[in-house]
């Protein structure tokens, strides 16, 4: 804490202070997050940083942004994750809206996102996420895919609230957007629809209407019987119930357990998601869920007892198993 009449300090001495401070409470990466916060309240990019690097704070943006910068700090340093004090984290070049109440978006999930743009360029199917949290698998489908029809379910009713600020400020508004609408359905169960309607890309002077649906529900309990999809995606809760306790104090005390205890051995969602899928995907329907990384092989094993097809273990980034793939023919 610096005392009144104390010589101001430079950016970068700023930055340092940060950086001492996340560093002695153990927070990994501490030079970043000091960096993202000094970014946040001070509202300085890279470029200026290092114009202006060695050179005083000027002396009425420092009294404005100092103490803030210092309670940010200490938040950070109590092990809050980086993204719930800022609110936000990017996922499939897009920002997301984050808090207590939601999984944080990972780079990993992204691998999920593009298989399945990858495996379905055409735009006229229907798709469900199970266990959507933010929304970030569904609204990245019917943003970047275009898809006609996109359903996101989640049994948090608090998840699914950002999960609905994220999808007004994301999927209503995009670009080539001439009208969009959002309407509640029902109240119990809590059904919310939202419609999109753009230029259409391959066909000038017409329009596409694309719907987003976001419905509150313990797994498929609200999804009705006759409902069928051509695609399920789901980054389920996979994390064994004994392993959540050492995981560090970020996940493991300030993410939502429910969306991380994947029960004792962390393959309990994929057991149900293998026999409740099958009776919702049409003939030729695909799954694509997220795994650890050391999960593949049960997964398939799971999947191939269930009677599914075409399994494929796709890779993330880092070269990790990530995503299991699989084709319904029945």
């Amino acid at each position: 804490m610096r005392e009144q009449g104390q010589e101001r300090p430079t950016w970068q001495q700023l930055l340092e202070e940060g950086t001492r401070m996340l560093s002695a409470a153990g927070v990994p990466d501490a030079g970043t997050d000091a960096w993202y916060l000094l970014s946040e309240v001070f509202k300085i990019d890279r470029v200026h940083y290092y114009m202006e690097q060695n050179r005083p704070v000027h002396q009425e943006r420092f009294e404005e942004g100092y103490e803030r910068y210092r309670e940010l700090l200490k938040l950070r340093a109590s092990r809050i994750p980086l993204q719930q004090i800022l609110g936000n984290q990017d996922f499939m070049g897009m920002t997301f809206c984050v808090d207590e109440n939601v999984l944080i978006p990972r780079q990993d999930t992204e691998t999920l996102v593009e298989a399945v743009l990858e495996a379905y360029p055409e735009r006229d199917l229907s798709i469900l996420d199970m266990c959507t949290g933010t929304g970030c698998i569904a609204i990245s489908l019917a943003v970047l895919g275009k898809y006609r029809s996109v359903t996101a379910a989640d049994i948090s009713r608090e998840a699914l609230r950002v999960a609905r600020k994220n999808a007004r400020r994301l999927f209503l508004v995009q670009r080539g957007t001439v009208r969009s609408a959002s309407f509640q359905v029902s109240e119990e169960p809590w059904r919310l629809e939202l419609k999109n309607w753009t230029i259409s890309d391959g066909h000038p002077g017409e329009i596409d209407e694309r719907c987003l649906t976001l419905l509150a529900g313990n797994l498929f309990e609200n999804i009705a019987s006759e409902e069928m999809f051509d695609v399920i995606v789901s980054n389920p809760p996979y994390i064994p119930s004994a392993v959540i306790d050492g995981l560090e104090p970020e996940v493991r005390d300030h993410e939502p357990r429910l969306a991380l205890d994947g029960r004792e051995d962390g393959l309990y969602f994929y057991r149900v998601l293998a026999l409740e899928c099958s009776r919702h995907l049409r003939t030729g329907g695909q799954v694509f869920f997220e795994i650890g990384c050391d999960q593949a092989e049960e997964v398939r094993r799971i999947l191939t007892i269930a009677g599914y097809r075409e399994i494929e273990i796709i890779k993330d980034e880092p070269g990790l198993d990530r995503v299991v793939r699989a084709r319904w023919n029945r």
